[in-house]
């Protein structure tokens, strides 16, 4: 619903200091628990959607790594390309859909979690669902050829080697870079081969020391890896893969979405920002 795990940890604390207060009196504590949160969720997106309205540069959701055996199914589903396309959504629609397509909600459960008439849910899913199929065409990549991907792209990028990329990446690929205004970031796309092959080449140029990975990973939902960059900036790169060609990179370096990674890495022993 909102593309930052911060703010969804503050969205389910509150929850639970609702839940805390009511439960005793609660019939049925998972449509309870789902409409608070809901709820609390349209309240925290409108004043996310102001927010946005002055980041600098592009916006992309934290990088989750990952998934538990439970989650599975879910994170099949929700990708960086479907929150990419939910930002094009209402709050009300990218709601109705979540509820609807990937928890599998019956209609009438999610009019009273939104407070709107079974019809009226069923045409905000509709239009929702339209959206996000014509913003994010599914391209499953098999996982051995994810993670071969993955390792080549990381090599030829840090090499700036022009023959490699071009081997890797589609001719329209672009790149979507998140720096929020606290690190050096691409403050608009970059779009197409030939500015991405300079752009990577002028980078190898430019710096000293060369990128550092730390993991391979699947990066909310797509494959990716987590490393140090030029710089010695910590940042995720994804890569949306289609028809055996990267279509689209996403690199987060906004230092606030990556502290949980940044934890993670201290802790593991992995993480040096020293070049």
């Amino acid at each position: 619903m909102l593309g930052s795990l911060s703010e969804a940890e503050d969205i389910i604390q509150e929850a639970w200091l609702r839940w805390a207060s009511k439960k005793e009196s609660v019939d049925t504590p998972a449509a309870y628990l789902t409409r608070v949160v809901t709820r609390l969720c349209l309240d925290q997106l409108k004043s996310a959607r102001a927010r946005r309205e002055t980041y600098i540069g592009a916006w992309l959701p934290e990088p989750l790594m990952g998934v538990t055996e439970q989650q599975e199914t879910i994170a099949d589903d929700v990708t960086l390309t479907l929150m990419l396309a939910m930002e094009r959504l209402s709050p009300l629609e990218r709601a109705a859909f979540l509820l609807h397509d990937v928890f599998d909600m019956p209609l009438k459960d999610i009019a009273a979690t939104l407070q709107r008439e079974p019809a009226t849910v069923r045409q905000l899913a509709s239009r929702a669902r339209k959206h996000v199929k014509d913003a994010r065409p599914r391209f499953p990549v098999d996982p051995t050829e994810a993670e071969r991907i993955v390792h080549a792209f990381f090599t030829a990028a840090r090499d700036g080697d022009a023959a490699a990329l071009s081997s890797l990446l589609a001719s329209d690929v672009a790149i979507h870079s998140d720096g929020g205004g606290k690190v050096i970031a691409f403050r608009n796309v970059v779009r197409g081969i030939d500015k991405v092959l300079r752009l990577f080449a002028g980078l190898r140029r430019k710096h000293r020391y060369a990128p550092v990975l730390l993991q391979t990973a699947i990066i909310d939902g797509l494959p990716g890896y987590v490393s140090i960059d030029r710089g010695a900036v910590l940042q995720t790169t994804a890569l949306e893969v289609r028809d055996g060609r990267i279509a689209a990179i996403y690199i987060v370096r906004n230092p606030d979405k990556l502290r949980h990674l940044a934890t993670e890495f201290g802790e593991s022993g992995r993480l040096s920002l020293d070049p």
